[in-house]
């Protein structure tokens, strides 16, 4: 079975990123083709990138790295669940990937997003790092604006049409692990 991870991307006290990764698991629950587990960054407990070789070089020598390189390595696909911190992405979830190199090549990703702008900017620049990482990015995606599905910025209330794109992403995040998976055979 096809196995994709939703990742929660936020560590910051009261964040948002729960909710709405909730809300991207409990919409995959009645898909067949694929199943979908919630990865939280936060409870890693990763600190900043200390690993003496280059990721790219799959040598880990802590524990944390080599629990999390696990955690990524046993999925096919990912949905990031993302915040924009400042026009980019949030700086947790850049250490987190950057931790890793090989554990992300030739699988999909696909972004559920928000912020001011919806998280349109983070995307942007998760699309490029994507690319460097050998990940195929969806062009479907999902954008959530603080003032159109959340409530004072804080109780995420999604709208029928976010709900209406998730499934999109859904479809193209499977597909494209699917046609991945022979690659890493």
């Amino acid at each position: 079975m096809t196995r994709i991870a939703i990742i929660v991307g936020s560590t910051r006290p009261n964040r948002n990123a729960p909710a709405v990764a909730q809300w991207v698991h409990e919409n995959a629950g009645g898909r067949t083709d694929a199943e979908f587990e919630l990865v939280d960054i936060a409870d890693y407990n990763l600190p900043l990138l200390d690993e003496e070789n280059l990721p790219a070089m799959g040598q880990y020598e802590k524990e944390h790295t080599t629990r999390w390189a696990e955690t990524i390595a046993s999925f096919d696909g990912f949905i990031f669940v993302t915040p924009e911190y400042n026009h980019s992405v949030p700086a947790a979830l850049k250490n987190a990937v950057d931790f890793l190199y090989a554990e992300w090549n030739n699988k999909s990703v696909g972004f559920v997003s928000y912020g001011s702008a919806g998280g349109t900017r983070a995307v942007e620049a998760w699309r490029l790092i994507a690319a460097e990482l050998q990940m195929a990015d969806v062009r479907a995606q999902v954008f959530l604006p603080f003032g159109s599905d959340f409530a004072s910025m804080t109780e995420f209330t999604p709208s029928e049409g976010a709900t209406g794109a998730l499934q999109d992403v859904y479809d193209q995040v499977i597909a494209w692990a699917k046609a991945l998976k022979t690659l890493r055979a």
